[in-house]
């Protein structure tokens, strides 16, 4: 995507910024091109810094959004990221606690959801069973009170594209989910919105007819040239329908593109996890081009990351190729190949690290292979959490030589460490390494009610980002913890390294 250039009605010039790769339009214009087309894009809904929170629970963190008209777009990520609550304040069924929400440029954060020119079609249809699916379609414009004639021509037209004629007279209890489904779009489409919401329209479908709705929906879109808002956690829905995908994590947008660029170029390991399969490793860049994977040094086109600076790097299943050992620069063991139907996927021992290929050709279990990629499908991206160990300030509350302990504080909890004895009152920085962290398996933790913020797996274990009341902390894991809730830690200071702080800016190892 090629940013030409942004109107600003309000200031009549040629802006645009540019944060954290999602461009930020304050426009009513933009002219994008996707595709090798230029397209006009107008604004259709703009949402600005937008938060929102369930009692002391965050739910959307500062949300910057424009939505064009005419667009599919898609809110994609995991349960409780916030998508759905976006939503929600899109449609006028909640408020920000703060922000602002823009329709066609006017502010509309107080305006009640039957005063907007969006309707939604939820997962559960909510449709009248007591009411055929003509009566059914027909009920928002008899409570607009339109006569008769326009009524049965706006139905009639809305069963053609929706592939429904001649149902007309079918009760609601005798059609199929799909054909129902249907019936919710054309209900919603009829009264002419500008905008049409769907939340997770197709979840409760199975799978094939979910993959023809997929096909369905996107038509009907195109054939209304309506504003589609989709909100979904199946990357495959998201690829297939979206003209933009809004990829979403723990109440913050992580990436804005199109399939395309967040399936090919993702902007975090977050967005390469959760969009297909990929192969997340830790690794240093040497230099520029150049970074190293387990010990070996790979050639990439990157650029501007620094010297020796830790990155995490995707590499995509399908990228992989499959060689002779001693023509490649990693090498490794097939432990498992399971055919897929249009390729193998094997899972390959390289140095400990666990990876997965993509080839129509398969490898014997138990064979050795080289592995290659070609520096452009090597993507380096900086790290989610900078900092490699977990360091924490405190002040020692009080001792026990006999026992030889020392309590110290964290977020107001107090926590003995066995094993070591600091003076009373004097400053400790701890440094504590991500495998001294772990849920307690018994509910009680050093820290109670901890949010899992993202799991990602990087071939030899998990790499958690926690957050906790004050900060954040990373741990690693061999179990696949769910994101989006709340458990306890506890820390095993045996693997720390304590040093007391003598004044600021200083250290001196204890």
């Amino acid at each position: 995507m090629e940013i030409y250039g942004v109107y600003n009605s309000m200031q009549n010039s040629l802006t645009n910024r540019k944060v954290d790769n999602i461009i930020y339009c304050d426009e009513f214009f933009v002219r994008l091109r996707i595709g090798g087309r230029k397209l006009d894009k107008k604004t259709i809904v703009s949402l600005r810094n937008i938060f929102f929170d369930y009692g002391n629970e965050l739910i959307l963190n500062g949300i910057n959004l424009d939505i064009y008209d005419k667009e599919f777009i898609t809110l994609l990520g995991p349960s409780g990221c916030g998508k759905t609550t976006t939503l929600r304040i899109i449609g006028g069924f909640i408020e920000p606690k703060s922000g602002d929400v823009y329709f066609d440029s006017q502010r509309i954060n107080e305006l009640p959801p039957h005063k907007r020119n969006v309707n939604t079609v939820f997962q559960k249809y909510a449709l009248f069973p007591h009411l055929n699916v003509y009566d059914n379609i027909a009920f928002g414009l008899r409570l607009k009170k339109l006569s008769k004639a326009e009524i049965e021509n706006k139905v009639k037209h809305m069963l053609a594209i929706v592939d429904l004629k001649g149902y007309e007279k079918r009760k609601i209890n005798n059609l199929s989910g799909g054909q129902q489904q249907r019936v919710a779009i054309a209900r919603a489409l009829v009264c002419d919105p500008e905008i049409v919401l769907l939340d997770e329209p197709l979840g409760a479908l199975d799978l094939k007819l979910r993959k023809d709705m997929q096909i369905e929906l996107k038509k009907i879109q195109q054939k209304t040239k309506k504003t589609f808002v989709y909100v979904t956690h199946d990357q495959e829905e998201a690829l297939t329908m979206s003209d933009r995908v809004v990829v979403m994590n723990n109440g913050s947008i992580a990436q804005i593109g199109t399939p395309a660029d967040v399936y090919n170029e993702p902007a975090n390991a977050f967005v390469a996890d959760f969009i297909g399969e990929a192969n997340i490793l830790n690794g240093v860049m040497l230099d520029d081009c150049k970074v190293e994977i387990l010990g070996k040094e790979i050639a990439c086109v990157d650029k501007g990351f620094g010297k020796n600076t830790p990155v995490d790097v995707v590499i995509r299943p399908e990228d992989i190729e499959v060689v002779a050992p001693e023509d490649a620069v990693l090498v490794g063991t097939v432990e498992d190949t399971i055919f897929k139907g249009v390729h193998y996927e094997m899972s390959v021992k390289c140095n400990k690290c666990q990876w997965i290929i993509h080839s129509t050709v398969a490898q014997k279990v138990g064979s050795t292979i080289g592995m290659t990629v070609d520096p452009y499908n090597i993507h380096i991206m900086p790290k989610m959490f900078f900092a490699p160990d977990n360091f924490i300030d405190t002040t020692v509350l009080y001792n026990d030589i006999e026992a030889n302990t020392t309590t110290i504080s964290i977020e107001g909890n107090e926590i003995t460490i066995p094993g070591v004895c600091f003076k009373e009152g004097s400053r400790l920085q701890i440094t504590l390494p991500p495998s001294g962290l772990h849920i307690a398996g018994d509910g009680v933790g050093d820290l109670d009610e901890v949010y899992i913020e993202s799991v990602i797996w990087k071939g030899e274990h998990n790499e958690i980002i926690l957050e906790s009341d004050e900060r954040k902390w990373l741990m690693q894991s061999d179990q696949d913890e769910q994101v989006a809730t709340y458990v306890p830690i506890s820390f095993d200071f045996s693997k720390a390294k304590f040093d007391g702080i003598l004044e600021e800016g200083e250290t001196d190892e204890i």
